[in-house]
């Protein structure tokens, strides 16, 4: 099927060296024409290219789908009474500045030395807080600030409290403003030196975003804190129902996890049993801890929630092939097998049935734990496909790949080893200045050619993910011609990791803003996989929630961000059997597709100019009735975004259209998808 490239070397020379006409918004829409054969079609679109991943990383779960309004809550951090607990990105490593937990959250209550972290017989990790009291009244304990609470909304949560008899009671107080009136308390009336769960429950009478959580005792003697937690109380299953609610928009019908970097330093023991029981680690790849409250058994619980598929990346870094298999096991055995009895010993005992299995995660970078060469890479990939295979022959396996030696030389050593093989890219942002002196400009050219200048950076912005699929699957083809160990074989690409990654982190690590132009960009690259439906089979953007994701979340807020809304609307809207487009379309990237009972035609348009266009349609095969819908994500600001909270900038707008005969009209800056039924 033919490409439609969005930008031209000719077009951007023309515009930037001889100062022709730059796409503006006019009144006269611009005329081309596209021809559309609708009895030509490719093998249908894989619903799998609209997939997504998850990963422990920044504010990805916690603080974006894991409920928990508390950090820290299992003390990995020591409290102390210099209370230091934030510092910031190192900005020579990252873009922009952001709160990094570096120190414990707690703040201690009460005289100085009242708290020390006490190591023996802690109830979970290294240490437990112990509150000496003295006595005499003088209230000690510690709170934790910063909370974000809306009025007449529910929290529900818990404490694991043990120590002296005589140092109840122990009052656990959200506070929300000021006096009496400003806070509420739940009191525990008994303790004793066997660690005890007693539920919590508020309902907050004010919003704010620095409530605080105080635990404090005016008794003798002391007592411990072994874990608290603090959720709304509308979570499911711990998870933040606005969220959810995206998600489930979004409507993917994949999502990879847990990694990404971090999968490569992951024990995925630590995150099955007790939850206030499964230790804090360190983030073994990103900054920050993992509580271990979000592990396989609420991976499988979000899947099930949103209806879609786990694929399940293993630890083929410094984990090994034992444990590999062993994950296999307890998410796919039978109960009587050891891991499976484990499984419903944690209270699950029908498998998990989870189909996609990943073999690491970018074992070719030097950044990567476990990285090894090449050579010694693909023995061990092997290694892993066959343990996992014999504990389950039904599992489909993905390889580690990244074009070039490392892809080639996987499919030519693990083609009999993998189903899928993985690709990954990312794209930046072009800052290139233009070559000439401005001072050798007069005003008006200077002007010109400030227009060409940000009209050709945007076209080359929007371009680079179609052009980054393209590259992915010449590659591929090429391999499949070159190597005869895919004689006979369809080993198709996943590229289980892509997206934008450029500019500020606003919304905590890595936490990227998104802007229309992006939308454009991801938009013409699901046209690209589109038309090559016969290589690629899968497609996982990165990472879903905050981070560089699709959707972005406050403390108490969530948005789709501009990408997001574009994954929406081709994975509710679009086709599935891609029809031939065989005229040049430039600037525009135009994608024809039959929907699956082929009643209807879909037509999606990515338009990366300030110039509305009116498209003449020269169709063969079909005829459409003269009516339809129009879902469109345009603007006239290519860097308009959605920030959770506020009214969206970008929204998708939906119109019903009639007296269609041969023409569609296509906004500036827009992404247009039609929905044309035919006779």
């Amino acid at each position: 099927m033919k490409r439609v490239c969005l930008v031209c070397t000719g077009l951007l020379a023309a515009a930037v060296l001889v100062g022709c006409q730059q796409p503006t918004q006019t009144k006269r829409a611009q005329q081309i024409s596209v021809a559309i054969d609708a009895d030509k079609t490719g093998e249908p679109i894989s619903k799998y290219i609209y997939g997504q991943f998850i990963e422990h990383l920044g504010r990805c779960i916690y603080g974006g789908i894991w409920a928990e309004m508390l950090e820290d809550r299992k003390f990995y951090f020591p409290i102390t009474d210099d209370y230091k607990p934030y510092s910031t990105a190192d900005k020579d490593k990252m873009v922009g500045y952001f709160p990094i937990l570096t120190g414990s959250p707690w703040r201690v209550i009460g005289p100085a030395g009242s708290v020390r972290m006490s190591t023996e017989n802690s109830y979970v990790g290294e240490h437990t807080p112990e509150i000496q009291l003295a006595g005499d009244g003088t209230a000690a304990g510690i709170e934790q600030p910063k909370l974000a609470l809306i009025k007449g909304k529910e929290y529900i949560g818990r404490i694991v409290l043990a120590g002296s008899p005589e140092a109840a009671p122990i009052k656990v107080t959200l506070v929300w403003g000021k006096g009496r009136k400003g806070r509420q308390t739940v009191t525990v009336d008994t303790i004793n030196n066997e660690f005890t769960k007693v539920p919590l429950h508020f309902k907050a009478k004010g919003t704010t975003n620095n409530a605080r959580l105080r635990i404090v005792g005016k008794g003798k003697g002391s007592f411990k804190i072994g874990t608290v937690s603090l959720m709304p109380a509308d979570n499911t299953d711990g998870m933040r129902a606005d969220t959810l609610k995206l998600l489930k928009q979004l409507n993917s019908p994949v999502y990879r996890w847990p990694g990404g970097n971090f999968v490569s330093g992951y024990d995925w023991k630590d995150g099955i049993g007790d939850p206030d029981k499964r230790p804090p680690r360190k983030n073994p790849a990103w900054t920050g801890i993992e509580h271990n409250d979000f592990g396989l058994h609420e991976f499988i619980r979000f899947c099930r929630e949103i209806n879609t598929e786990p694929y399940i990346a293993v630890n083929s870094g410094l984990g090994g092939v034992e444990s590999a298999a062993e994950l296999v096991e307890y998410a796919n055995g039978a109960v009587d097998t050891t891991m499976g009895r484990l499984r419903g010993q944690n209270g699950h005992p029908a498998p998990f049935k989870v189909k996609w299995w990943g073999i690491g995660n970018e074992m070719y970078g030097e950044w990567q734990l476990g990285h090894m060469p090449l050579a010694d890479y693909v023995k061990k990939h092997n290694e892993f496909a066959d343990a996992m295979r014999a504990v389950d022959r039904s599992i489909q396996l993905v390889a580690v790949g990244s074009v070039g030696d490392w892809s080639k030389q996987t499919l030519t050593t693990c083609a009999d080893h993998m189903e899928l093989i993985s690709e990954h890219f990312y794209c930046g942002h072009g800052t290139k200045r233009p070559t000439w002196r401005t001072a050798d400009l007069p005003l008006d050219s200077l002007k010109k050619r400030e227009e060409a200048e940000q009209a050709a950076k945007l076209l080359r912005h929007v371009s680079d993910p179609p052009k980054r699929v393209a590259h992915i699957v010449d590659a591929h083809r090429g391999y499949r011609k070159e190597l005869d160990s895919l004689k006979g074989k369809d080993i198709r690409i996943a590229i289980d990791e892509y997206n934008y990654w450029y500019g500020p982190h606003l919304y905590g690590e890595l936490g990227t803003r998104y802007y229309l132009q992006d939308a454009l960009g991801i938009a013409a690259g699901l046209h690209e996989m589109a038309r090559n439906s016969d290589m690629v089979f899968m497609a996982n953007y990165a990472q879903t929630v905050n981070v560089i994701g699709c959707i972005k979340t406050t403390k108490t807020r969530a948005a789709f961000d501009t990408t997001g809304l574009v994954l929406k609307l081709y994975r509710r809207r679009f086709g599935v059997i891609p029809i031939k487009v065989s005229s040049e379309t430039e600037p525009l990237d135009v994608l024809a597709a039959w929907t699956k009972n082929r009643k209807a035609l879909t037509i999606g348009i990515v338009n990366p100019t300030k110039t509305a266009y009116d498209l003449a349609l020269n169709l063969k095969g079909a005829g459409i009735e003269g009516t339809g819908q129009r879902f469109q994500i345009a603007g006239s600001d290519p860097m308009a975004y959605n920030q959770p909270g506020k009214k969206p900038n970008v929204v998708i707008e939906k119109s019903k259209l009639a007296g269609i005969k041969n023409k569609l009209t296509v906004a500036p800056l827009s992404v247009s998808l039609f929905r044309l039924p035919v006779r």
